[in-house]
């Protein structure tokens, strides 16, 4: 059978990348084809061993997760590997911070392996592991911080369509694309494919990336969500 994702494991422990081995060579379309302890050999083996998905740890030696996602989702040759960052925590002083530098999303290292497998797969076919729980907490972290970081350039929000705005608006606010079909009484499908129009517009990677594209924009506060 044709392996359908191929997973590359980033972290410095032997004894957490066997317990990630285990776990992701579990599924029948998932497979482990490369592991690295630093943040270096995450990139040079992203790029060696083709990976679709790399599950990225942050506290590593030589070069951090957040500065290895940075460079891999710079990188045009690497433009289809999906970061999924692995936290101690749901939601900490990183996540926003990885989710800038180009992360998928992230996931909890505590997770069942359930929860790693449907993870893997859903930042594969390119949506943002993203809970709305999660979305709430980096938008309050989001205006609270000192340095957000930089605005979006001028203009960027120009050639979305007003029903695009909204809907980017909403997903910025953490609501799924069923709720936003039930306030806008439109089909999750129509959402979905708003949101992925919205997305090629702007350059964002995912949805994950769409969120802090609107923020940096400041379209939600002019739409008064």
């Amino acid at each position: 059978m044709t392996i359908a994702i191929r997973v590359l494991l980033a972290d410095d422990q032997e004894l957490v990348r066997a317990g990630l081995r285990m776990m992701v060579d579990s599924a029948p379309d998932l497979a482990v084809v490369a592991e690295a302890a630093t943040g270096r050999q995450a990139i040079r083996l992203a790029r060696e061993a083709r990976a679709d998905v790399v599950l990225m740890d942050i506290r590593m030696p030589e070069l951090d997760g957040l500065a290895a996602t940075r460079q891999i989702t710079a990188d045009e040759d690497l433009a289809g590997v999906k970061v999924l960052i692995l936290t101690t925590f749901e939601v900490d002083e990183y996540v926003f911070e990885a989710l800038r530098s180009g992360a998928s999303g992230f996931l909890g290292k505590g997770s069942r392996p359930d929860v790693l497998i449907d993870a893997i797969r859903t930042v594969a076919r390119g949506d943002a592991l993203l809970s709305p729980a999660a979305t709430r907490t980096l938008i309050a972290r989001f205006l609270t911080h000192q340095d957000p970081g930089p605005a979006a350039p001028p203009g960027l929000l120009d050639a979305l369509t007003d029903r695009e705005r909204e809907i980017v608006a909403l997903v910025a606010t953490g609501m799924s694309n069923a709720e936003i079909a039930e306030r806008l009484t439109l089909s999750p499908l129509t959402v979905k494919t708003h949101a992925n129009h919205a997305m090629t517009k702007l350059g964002a990677r995912d949805r994950a990336q769409l969120v802090v594209l609107a923020y940096q924009a400041g379209l939600v506060a002019k739409l008064g969500v």
